[in-house]
This record gives structure tokens, C-alpha cells and sequence, in this order.
């Protein structure tokens, strides 16, 4: 057994034996930071991706000099790249001409906005308009003038799955914050270029500080990315404390008001009610948001509405713990990271789908709320209330939910803070649930880092042992990744407002990675990741719930194919017995049981027109053999029409009995233009016996407004289970200009 005791010892040891390794002078320090210098206007230039034409742009000198990450590390990149920033008191621009040999083979893989660019031509830059090394903003585009753009804090760590909209857990990266910005781009015979004008006003700044700045090209023809401030392996344009530094810049404080009322009409139709009728409702609402500083805004919401949400990814539970369903609303998701607390994906302490979103799944209604966020010098703030609606059937009362955080960043990659968590019923005094926390890290350089938290809650029960905490300890730096942790949860531990992967448990871990890097220019292989990793949870009579081994090795070609190739070390102790096949009649028993499994993960390149990803984990489970696979193909026709179609298949052959579990999912998506698109969805899920359609119509104007068209479907095998059509129109009106 693990005692925290011991934990912190191994991880006070592991941290202090590190920098023994050898350094990397490339990427050693911040001395040899690059920096570059903005040029004040007094003409606005014209935004029509024309660089190379333009006077203007031609009267600033460039920069550029971007280094390869990939392939070959620390190598110039093998296409010129050039760069100007220039400002008016109301807008900053950016101009780049990216210089391409081959015109005619740029990739574009997806015209929508917020479209991933990890795999097409692209070009992508971060400003920590606060120079804090830890926060962000990153914008980017691709040949076709897309906009991108995100929302980055504490460098972007905390997210465990970043899929497209999803962002995963709360925290780290949060590609749904969408700023109001302009972005056109031209090709021709020398690549591509493009000119960015990003109000000033929709950026939250300190007048009169240098920015910090980096850039990112991808060069897909050769599988290349490259940085102007160079990174180690392993590292993203996410690690802001090894950016370079923009200055030149004096910006007055813009002021910043904007109303984004909204307009919706709905028809539904609930199939499992005797003598359904189609009903029709309406509804208007919308949000405020106001610059009580350049870096603190207030936002209010009224009818809060998320009609134009992509609905739930389906998944099977095949476990005896909680599944983990990512926040997708537009509101909760701008400035999440700040009041993100806890363990991404296993300990969140607040979890926003808990507002508005029943236990089931059902939608609750929000009344409405505001939010306070932002930056006083270094120190974060952030408050969040949010109100929401009885219901009566479901025995659900009016409840307050209130989030107060603070968060001090200290130089040197160093934090503290604190957060109030309070959900309130509104009809009694006895119903309620709080969470109180302090959570920090302690940067040890650029290398490694120590970080933590501690929490407690309480609520009308009389419970023992309600507290969680977690320590941890990570180095990333010449090539290792290395994480080692201990987290706890005690048996009374209940965050009604967040969320718990399993209750009651006592959690030690480890991670060593390699990233190795063959010598040889013309090697196919572009590297090697061999690593090991372990959790294990033992509950609080020490008996051992699962225990996960898992060795393994990445093989990354320059091609863009990958092949993961792994062997699992597990054991299961069950205390009680579970239906593990929802509803089938297989009951797995008490026990303790022993096995191993294989692992194979393949994935092309996800760049080309066909693409496919495979996985596959074949080994023992509950004392029998499971058989979990799952393959997705990807199409991709020009640059409008995306294809997915993916399968997971799930053979359970146990002692206690046999059966299947499978989903089905496939997407299609057609972008007529950037800002106009159609996408559908639709999943079938063998356990629930349920068909679920999702078709989306959007016409985007300003910040991912516009208007919206909504099919929803759901249908199982006893027939229709309900229909709606929604429209929605939103609109952002600028008081401020």
C-alpha cells in the first residue's frame, strides 16, 4: 500500500534528481528568446490578404526564421517565412507571406471556423498580452482565410482530450472562446498570405507592458512545423514562458461593450406521451459583455439558450465508475480555465454541466447569471452566478450556483490560489452543497514543475473524511516526459458541482516517456516514443481496485502514419457485484482478478483525403476475454466536404456470460464557406437500442453568432422517441467602436 507519506518523499526525490540530465543549449533558457518589434500606423491598412503588393506592409521590415520542431529538429525551416505586426490605437495587425515551392500541393483539410489545423497548411500565433508566461490568446488560419482561434491558461495545461469543440476537461486550452477578428488570405505563385486585424477591444491587456509573442507554420508537403521561438520536444505553442517578446506597443485602454440578444423558435414533439402533438415555443434572451477594465469583463446572461450545440458524443459505460461528458455551451466555456480546480477529468472540482443539465441528461432551464473575470496585475479573479429554474416532475427546486476564485501567479511559472464552490436551494435552507479549496505549483525552472491541491466539502449529511487533495511532480525538457503523483478522495468527499471519475480512493502514479529523434536527415522514422506509465486505486481498507501497467512504444513516421504498440498489466477487485452489460443480465462478481492485454493503435496521415485510425485491445477481463476494437476512416473531397464514419465493437466473453456493446457514428460536413457550413450527425448505440440524429445549419457573422438551424432525432427499436426543429438567430452589436 501507498501512504502519502511515502508518495511525497518519492516525489520530492524525483524532482530534485532531474537536472542531471543533459541540457539542450538550443532551447536552454530565455536569454536567447527572439524578439520582435510592433510599428504604430497612421493609416489603417486594407484587409484583402494582399502583403506582397502592398505598400504599406512592404515600408515595415519583416522577421521570420522560424526553426523546424519537426522533422528534422532544430533545423531552419525549408520555407521562407515572413512576418510584420503593426498597430492604430484601435486594432493590432498582423501580416505573414508564407513562401511555398509548391503552391499547388498546399493542404486544406476542413474550411470551417475553429476547424483543426494541426493537419493542413497553416499558420498560427500566441500574444500573452500580460507577459505572465502562463496565459493567452492564439489566432490562426489556414490558405482559405479560416478563423481560428483560442483561449489558453496555465500554458494550456489540463486538458486530457482535445477534440475539436470539446476542449475535454475544463482548463488549458479552450477552443470555443471566439473573438470578434478579421482574417483574409490570398494564394498565388509565391505560397500563400494572409493579414489579421484583431480589435483591440477584444483583447484583455496591461497598457504599457510588452506582449509575448510566437509563431507556428505548418508546411504539410513535408510534414514540417516550425517555430520562431524554438521549443523542445514535446512542448506546443502553448508553453508561454518560452515565447519570444513583441514590443514597440503603446496602446491606450479601449473601452468594450457588446449586447448579443438572441431569437428562437422551436417545434417538438416527446413520441413516449399518449395522443403527442407538435408544440411550438419561442423564446428571446441573450448576453452583455462589458470591459469594467482593459482586463476584467463582466458578462450577463439572460434565457441562457445553447439550441446550436453539437449534441453528446454516445458512450457505453463497461465499468463500475462515472463517465466523463465534456462542456460544449459557448458561455460556460470562455474564460473556463480560470475557475478549472482539481484533476482534469478525475477530481473537478467545479464541472459546469452540473448547471443546467440534469443527472439523465435533461436540460434544465437557466434563468440567468453573470460572470466577473479577469486580471488585477498578476493575480486572476473570477466569479460565477448562475440561476436556474424548478422542475416540477422531476422534484428539481430552484438553485442558486455561485463560483468565487482567485488565482496569484508568481514569477517563474509559480502559482496560489483558492475557490468557493456553493450550489443553494432556493426553497430550503438544508438543501445545499459547498466546496472550498486551495490549489498551487511551484515552477523548479523551465524544466520541472510541483503542483497540487487540497479541498473539502460540505453539506446536510453528517460525513467523515470530506476531503480530496492531489501532489504532483513533472519534468519536460530534453526529451523525457516524467510525472509522478499521488492523489486522495476521502469516503465523504461529494462536490455536487463538480465531478468524480469514482468516489472514495487512494491513487499513486508514475509516467516515464522518450522522445528519441533518429540522427540521420533521411531516416523514414521521425521518432520513437517508448514510455511506461502506472495508476493504481486502493480503496480505504486498503484493498487494491485496479492496478494499470502499461508499457509501450510509439513509432512516428515522416509520412504522418503512427503505430502505438503496447502491453497492459491489470487487476480489477470488485467489492460489489455489477451489471456490466447494462441491462443483459451479465453480473460480474466480487473477486480479484489478474490479466493482461495487448494494445495496438494505427492512424495514417490524417492530412491526405483518406485517413483511418485503428485501435485495438484485445486481453483478459473479469476473469474471461474482452475484444474492444474500434476503426474511423475520414474522407475528405477539396476542401468543403468532410466524411466520418467510426465503429467501436465491444466482445465481452465472460464466466458469468457473454455480450456485445457497440456504437455507431458517422458525420458529414459541408462548408460553402468559412462561415457558412451544414453538418450531421448521427450515432447508434446497440446497448440502448437508439438511434440519435443531429443535423446543423450555421451562417456565422461576428464571434460565432448568426443564425442557426437545428434538426434533432431520437428513435429506438419500440419506435420514434422525439423530434424538434429549432431555429435560432443571434446577432452581436458593438456599442463601442
Amino acid at each position: 500500500m501507498w501512504h502519502s507519506s511515502k508518495i511525497g518523499i518519492f516525489i520530492g526525490v524525483f524532482i530534485l534528481s532531474l537536472p542531471t540530465f543533459a541540457q539542450n543549449p538550443s532551447v536552454s533558457g530565455n536569454t536567447d528568446r527572439p524578439v520582435a518589434s510592433a510599428v504604430a500606423l497612421e493609416t489603417a491598412p486594407i484587409i484583402d490578404g494582399e502583403v506582397i503588393n502592398d505598400a504599406l506592409w512592404q515600408a515595415i521590415e519583416p522577421f521570420g526564421n522560424l526553426i523546424q520542431v519537426q522533422p528534422n529538429f532544430g533545423k531552419p525551416a525549408s520555407e521562407k517565412t515572413e512576418i510584420r505586426i503593426a498597430y492604430t490605437k484601435e486594432t493590432f495587425y498582423l501580416s505573414v507571406v508564407c513562401y511555398d515551392s509548391r503552391p499547388d500541393d498546399l493542404v486544406v483539410s476542413d474550411a470551417r471556423r475553429d476547424a483543426d489545423l494541426d493537419n493542413t497548411d497553416a499558420f498560427l500565433f500566441i500574444l500573452d498580452t500580460y507577459k505572465d508566461g502562463q496565459n493567452g490568446f492564439i489566432f490562426g488560419t489556414n490558405s482559405l482565410g479560416v478563423e481560428y482561434d483560442g483561449q489558453v491558461d496555465n500554458e494550456g495545461q489540463g486538458n486530457f482530450n482535445a477534440n475539436r469543440q470539446q476542449g475535454g476537461t475544463i482548463g488549458g486550452f479552450n477552443l470555443n472562446w471566439d473573438a470578434s477578428f478579421e482574417v483574409r488570405t490570398q494564394v498565388g505563385d509565391f505560397g500563400w498570405s494572409a493579414e489579421f486585424a484583431i480589435p483591440v477591444r477584444t483583447l484583455r491587456f496591461q497598457a504599457g507592458k510588452d506582449w509575448g509573442i510566437n509563431f507556428r507554420r505548418n508546411i504539410r508537403k513535408s510534414n514540417e512545423i516550425v517555430y520562431w521561438s524554438p521549443l523542445p520536444l514535446g512542448l506546443d505553442l502553448k508553453r508561454l514562458s518560452l515565447a519570444g517578446t513583441l514590443t514597440g506597443l503603446d496602446l491606450p485602454s479601449p473601452g468594450n461593450l457588446k449586447v448579443i440578444p438572441y431569437v428562437l423558435g422551436r417545434m417538438d414533439n416527446d413520441y413516449t406521451i399518449v395522443d403527442s402533438k407538435n408544440k411550438f415555443t419561442s423564446e428571446v434572451g441573450g448576453d452583455v459583455k462589458f470591459s469594467v477594465t482593459p482586463s476584467l469583463t463582466l458578462d450577463l446572461t439572460y434565457n441562457t439558450d445553447f439550441a446550436q450545440v453539437e449534441v453528446d458524443d454516445q458512450q457505453i459505460n463497461l465499468d463500475r465508475f462515472n463517465l466523463f461528458f465534456p462542456e460544449k455551451r459557448p458561455f460556460f466555456l470562455e474564460n473556463a480555465g480560470l475557475f478549472s480546480v482539481g484533476s482534469p477529468g478525475e477530481v473537478d472540482l467545479f464541472f459546469s454541466r452540473r448547471i443546467g443539465i440534469g443527472d439523465n441528461g435533461s436540460v434544465v432551464p437557466i434563468i440567468g447569471g453573470a460572470r466577473l473575470s479577469g486580471k488585477l496585475n498578476r493575480t486572476n479573479v473570477g466569479l460565477l452566478s448562475m440561476w436556474t429554474e424548478d422542475v416540477q416532475e422531476k422534484g428539481i427546486e430552484e438553485n442558486n450556483f455561485t463560483v468565487a476564485r482567485v488565482n496569484h501567479e508568481f514569477k517563474g511559472r509559480s502559482a496560489l490560489g483558492a475557490v468557493f464552490i456553493n450550489r443553494q436551494g432556493l426553497q430550503s435552507d438544508d438543501n445545499y452543497n459547498r466546496t472550498i479549496a486551495l490549489d498551487g505549483k511551484l515552477g523548479l525552472g523551465k524544466k520541472a514543475r510541483l503542483s497540487g491541491f487540497f479541498a473539502k466539502t460540505k453539506d446536510p449529511n453528517d460525513t467523515i473524511n470530506a476531503h480530496s487533495y492531489k501532489l504532483q511532480g513533472d519534468y519536460n525538457w530534453n526529451n523525457w516526459e516524467l510525472r509522478a503523483a499521488y492523489t486522495e478522495v476521502g469516503q465523504g468527499f461529494n462536490p455536487e458541482v463538480g465531478f468524480l471519475l469514482r468516489s472514495s480512493f487512494r491513487k499513486p502514479e508514475g509516467l516515464i516517456l522518450y522522445h528519441l529523434r533518429p540522427k540521420k536527415e533521411d531516416a523514414k522514422i521521425l521518432e520513437y516514443r517508448p514510455h511506461i506509465s502506472y495508476r493504481g486505486y486502493w480503496n480505504f481498507n486498503n484493498f487494491l481496485e485496479t492496478s494499470f501497467l502499461h508499457i509501450d512504444n510509439h513509432f512516428e513516421w515522416k509520412s504522418g502514419t503512427e503505430l502505438h504498440t503496447g502491453i497492459n498489466v491489470t487487476k480489477e477487485g470488485v467489492v460489489d457485484a455489477f451489471d456490466i452489460s447494462r441491462g443483459q443480465g451479465v453480473l460480474v462478481q466480487p473477486g480479484t482478478y489478474d490479466h493482461i492485454e495487448s494494445q495496438i493503435v494505427f492512424f495514417t496521415n490524417m492530412s491526405k483525403p483518406l485517413s483511418i485510425n485503428l485501435r485495438s485491445v484485445i486481453g483478459g477481463s473479469f476473469g474471461g476475454t474482452k475484444y474492444v476494437e474500434s476503426v474511423t476512416g475520414r474522407l475528405r473531397l477539396g476542401d468543403k466536404f468532410n466524411a466520418e464514419l467510426g465503429l467501436q465493437y465491444n466482445n465481452f466473453r465472460l464466466p458469468v456470460g457473454n455480450f456485445t456493446a457497440n456504437i455507431l457514428r458517422s458525420q458529414l460536413s459541408y462548408a460553402f464557406k468559412p462561415n457558412i457550413y451544414i453538418q450531421g450527425l448521427v450515432q447508434h448505440n446497440t446497448t440502448d437500442k437508439l438511434w440519435a440524429t443531429n443535423v446543423r445549419f450555421g451562417w456565422l457573422q461576428q464571434a460565432n453568432t448568426g443564425l442557426f438551424l437545428v434538426w434533432n432525432y431520437n428513435t429506438w427499436e419500440a419506435g420514434p422517441l422525439n423530434n424538434s426543429i429549432i431555429v435560432k438567430y443571434t446577432r452581436m452589436f458593438d456599442l463601442v467602436k
